[in-house]
């Protein structure tokens, strides 16, 4: 037993000193020559087919939804196999989430035929122009299998396992609000390019005040939308869809975005615009969003300067020579600000970019739509025109029963009359309608709704008056300048005559 030992520990070391010379003498570019043929000759010898699947692809610019697949089939049928795991937490979940270690192997049976499959990181070294050595992880699985099944194996086995895997995925997944980062921090090491919280809004269609049948209607066209992928390839067009909601402040656009987001169970992306360096930055950004997603762009009015050249606005001080420390930081803070264009937000969202992930919603939110560029907002950009309006009677009820329980009352034929006449915004409704105690019940808050219409009635007709009182005086105004004008223009004629 012990001159095995001794045998084997003479042979490891012998292969240790030997590849340590390989690597030291022999130049880089001879053996990589020597590894190609190496590979070969494995291949000759060896009964045995290999595949690699990497976490990400197309250059690390996406991550890989076959990667995500293989490793969620594998944590639901093989972990239990696996002698090293890695345990990451779930809060929607109870227990922990197991998954296979890096560097770990499993056995799966398929139909008979044994496969194994492992789990494999590569760390690569690199130095950046500071000086500073940066690490970076490549992670990816490699199934092996005998060279016999190939035909099976690749034509029913990878197909069932993807298929599975992204079924599990969408089972188990916690739902998440992204939020983007500025590009200073995407690195492996740091949060990369979003950062995300999970997603627990409660607003639901149900709860949203709105008129019911401007409801079910969007209802429908979302559901249409998420059935929808095989008509969407049928008739040549990327599986998206553009939302524009549009309206006063308070009239619960963020509400709907979320209401949205719970009915198809939808990630959020909140992207915001400022912060992206250029258009380059932009791409990238959707680039990493997933599918079954909704990407929002809030207030797209005051977002950006979104026009095809930016302007920098600076202060003209009449000085022909301008101090070199504020030129300074005039150019710092230039250089800080965002340089996306509309060009380059159009190519984003509708250009060839916009095919690169399936299933996905986009929803501008502005409260001055008359202000947004005709090419942002057109339809097969923004397909859906949503206008989120004044609380009406419908919105109403709707808001009465969420907030006190009730659908019917005494004074709802005064209110439905008084929100017809008043515009008074949803969350300025619920806010009324919340009750401030205790104490306080439904007739207190519907009272006090009844009340607060009132004065805001009459504050609005008072307000309509002051600018009608103003217009009145303007036009008077305008025409007593004009009678001055003609009268002077007279006298000039007349002097001229003379």
């Amino acid at each position: 037993m012990l001159e095995t030992v001794a045998i084997w520990g003479k042979m490891v070391t012998s292969i240790m000193l030997i590849w340590a010379m390989y690597s030291q003498y022999i130049p880089r570019h001879i053996r990589s020559h020597l590894e190609i043929y190496f590979y070969k000759l494995l291949g000759w010898l060896s009964f045995y087919v290999h595949i690699k699947f990497t976490e990400h692809i197309d250059e690390g610019l996406k991550r890989s939804e076959n990667y995500d697949a293989i490793r969620n089939y594998l944590s639901t049928n093989t972990a239990a196999r696996a002698q090293r795991l890695k345990a990451n937490e779930s809060k929607n979940s109870k227990s922990l989430v197991l998954s296979m270690d890096d560097h770990e192997e499993v056995e799966d049976v398929f139909n008979g035929v044994k496969v194994k499959w492992y789990s494999n990181v590569k760390v690569t070294q690199t130095q950046s122009n500071y000086g500073r050595n940066n690490s970076y992880e490549r992670r990816f699985f490699t199934l092996t299998f005998h060279r016999r099944h190939r035909g099976m194996i690749i034509d029913t086995y990878i197909t069932h396992v993807l298929r599975e895997g992204k079924a599990i995925g969408v089972r188990n997944r916690e739902r998440k609000l992204y939020t983007n980062n500025s590009s200073s921090e995407w690195y492996p090491w740091m949060s990369g390019k979003w950062s995300n919280v999970p997603f627990h809004h409660p607003a639901t269609f149900e709860t949203l005040a709105m008129d019911p049948e401007k409801k079910e209607r969007i209802k429908k066209d979302l559901v249409k939308f998420s059935k929808g992928k095989d008509y969407y390839k049928k008739v040549g067009k990327a599986w998206k869809r553009g939302y524009l909601l549009f309206g006063p402040p308070g009239t619960g656009k963020s509400t709907m975005i979320s209401a949205i987001a719970n009915f198809l169970d939808y990630d959020v992306y909140d992207l915001e615009l400022t912060t992206v360096k250029d258009n380059s930055e932009l791409k990238k950004l959707l680039l990493e969003t997933q599918g079954k997603s909704i990407v929002v762009i809030e207030d797209i009015d005051c977002s950006l300067d979104l026009t095809g050249q930016r302007k920098t606005k600076k202060e003209e001080d009449g000085e022909e020579e301008k101090d070199k420390k504020k030129e300074k930081k005039d150019k710092e803070e230039d250089e800080k600000k965002s340089k996306v264009t509309l060009s380059g937000l159009l190519n984003s969202i509708d250009g060839l970019w916009s095919a690169c992930s399936d299933e996905k919603i986009i929803i501008f939110t502005t409260n001055f739509v008359d202000k947004l560029d005709p090419a942002l907002i057109r339809r097969g950009r923004m397909d859906n025109h949503i206008e989120m309006s004044y609380c009406r009677f419908e919105a109403f009820k709707v808001l009465a029963k969420n907030y006190l329980e009730i659908e019917s009352h005494e004074l709802y034929g005064e209110i439905e009359r008084l929100l017809e006449e008043t515009d008074m915004s949803p969350a300025d409704v619920a806010e009324t309608l919340m009750p401030k105690s205790d104490e306080e019940d439904a007739d207190v808050c519907i009272k006090r709704l009844v009340k607060t219409v009132e004065e805001e009635k009459e504050k609005a007709k008072k307000l309509a008056e002051e600018e009608e009182k103003s217009k009145a005086e303007k036009e008077e105004k305008r025409k007593k300048n004009k009678e001055e004008e003609a009268d002077n223009k007279k006298t000039e004629e007349d002097e001229k005559k003379v």
